[in-house]
């Protein structure tokens, strides 16, 4: 996927999210910031991620946005590190040695044949009735997953029966813009 940020908007976005997680970790202040480059300053969803020792701590994002992007990621950041319901609120000990990984998300795309998706590429959102989940394209590869497998891993998640995606669920699909 061509890249749409350039690598100092991709750099200042990991410093706005460095900054967040801190503050919110620490006096909850969150640092003014003056963006002015068109990229930061579109209305983007995003996911960000944090990460200790290699190991997943905290991930939050949305598919739309009603800010601009570094807002967004501000936001998410923040989230990330005190509201994910998998894990306890970081603590100003966890801020010592901490990875931000931001994934800039293209709008959703529903999908009729779970055939189109294609694993490293995509990423998978599946609704059924009142469930839904969501995986980034990035997770598949890391964990070496085939289409299928990611399909029945995103049904899991959703809290769904791992073959919910063969009956009647929602598929939909996106591509991320991955920087860490």
């Amino acid at each position: 996927m061509q890249s749409l940020l350039t690598s100092e908007e991709k750099q200042l976005l990991l410093e706005i999210g460095r900054e967040a997680v801190v503050a919110s970790v620490t006096d909850g202040k969150k640092t003014p910031r003056t963006v002015t480059q068109a990229n930061l300053l579109a209305k983007r969803g995003c996911f960000v991620c944090i990460k200790i020792n290699g190991a997943l701590r905290g991930c939050i994002g949305n598919f739309t946005a009603d800010i601009p992007l570094f807002q967004q990621v501000q936001e998410m950041a923040a989230a990330a590190a005190t509201r994910d319901p998998r894990f306890y609120p970081m603590k100003p000990s966890d801020l010592n040695d901490f990875e931000l990984e931001i994934s800039v998300l293209s709008p959703l795309q529903s999908i009729s044949s779970p055939d189109t998706i294609k694993v490293g590429l995509h990423g998978i959102y599946i609704e059924k009735n009142f469930s839904r989940g969501v995986l980034l394209p990035q997770v598949a590869v890391e964990q070496g997953w085939d289409r299928e497998t990611f399909l029945r891993q995103t049904c899991l998640k959703a809290g769904l029966h791992e073959n919910s995606w063969m009956e009647g669920a929602a598929i939909s699909v996106f591509t991320a813009e991955v920087f860490s």
